[in-house]
């Protein structure tokens, strides 16, 4: 008894470096619904790629995420100090027009 090879064998390693290099996509989508009234829709979205190619193809939320990146955290807090600043600009210049207004009405008031 002789046992033959293929010459043409895969390992595990060699699909999933194929599927990391090239990605796959998986969608799907889930409806849930009663007497044809559709209650619920879930649709799913996976890929699976290496992290090269998924920056490639322009997914990088994972850099934003602040639960994901320390980087991320910066860029918030960044953001946020950005419209508190805004925030606090427009709500002096509503208090200046409600004194504005305020002196306005009170000089009639005689």
């Amino acid at each position: 008894m002789s046992v033959e090879h293929s010459m043409q064998s895969s390992t595990i390693v060699d699909v999933l470096e194929k599927i990391l290099d090239k990605g796959v996509v998986i969608a799907g989508d889930i409806t849930v619904g009663i007497a044809d009234v559709e209650l619920l829709t879930i649709k799913i979205r996976l890929i699976v790629a290496s992290v090269d190619k998924a920056k490639e193809i322009g997914m990088d939320w994972w850099e934003t995420d602040p639960y994901l990146s320390s980087k991320a955290v910066g860029n918030d807090t960044k953001a946020l100090e950005e419209e508190n600043k805004r925030l606090q600009e427009r709500l002096e210049a509503l208090e200046k027009k409600m004194d504005t207004n305020r002196l306005n009405s009170t000089e009639f008031n005689y």
